[in-house]
């Protein structure tokens, strides 16, 4: 059951109390507070529940080892969330490592003009062009536009300049735009592909 005290408690101040006396219900309302919107988080980097709950339990275990290092130089939810970004990319980044290897391994050239699972992956449009982009990209844009962070929260959280932040916005949105162009092109390019075949 929530301690309803603690609602008047700011985050930072529960941090404080829990370091001073590691009292454990200090980080449970921390906890509390914040583990649906990291769940959140996880799954939409890995669109799998199961996997979001693995991530989620380890990013509180790494929030647990790491809040002696929290300093107030930024609100305590600015510095959860980096670390829930950059743990789920680094993930991410894990996983293509590992699919591009698989890739090397067995590639085989299908009989086929087009593959059909490609076709079916370009036709979902912008959002999986968000899947197309680097975990560092796709990261900012969310941070930015569904996360509602400032820039300065993101230039704090990825260490950069905020005149780094904008720049990359600006570059990461381009190149968004581009595929998911070209993602429209290619859908209709197969599509007439497709009846023209059937009407042979």
């Amino acid at each position: 059951m929530k301690n309803k005290a603690f609602k008047v408690v700011a985050d930072e101040e529960l941090v404080r109390l829990y370091i001073e006396t590691q009292r454990n219900i200090y980080f449970e309302e921390i906890y509390d507070r914040y583990v649906d919107k990291v769940y959140r988080k996880c799954l939409s980097f890995v669109k799998n529940e199961a996997q979001a709950e693995d991530f989620t339990h380890d990013i509180f275990l790494r929030i647990v080892l790491k809040l002696g290092s929290f300093k107030e130089h930024a609100k305590f939810s600015t510095w959860l969330y980096s670390i829930t970004y950059n743990y789920c990319m680094d993930q991410v980044r894990q996983v293509k490592r590992q699919a591009e290897v698989a890739l090397d391994e067995n590639f085989d050239l299908a009989d086929d003009g087009y593959d059909v699972e490609l076709v079916e992956m370009q036709s979902q449009g912008l959002k999986k062009a968000l899947q197309k982009i680097d975990p560092d990209e796709r990261a900012i844009l969310l941070m930015k536009y569904q996360d509602d962070f400032s820039i300065k929260e993101i230039s704090e959280t990825f260490k950069i300049t905020e005149s780094a932040v904008k720049m990359r916005l600006m570059r990461t949105k381009e190149k968004i735009k581009k595929i998911y162009t070209e993602n429209i092109i290619f859908f209709l390019i197969v599509i007439i592909k497709v009846i023209w075949f059937w009407r042979k």
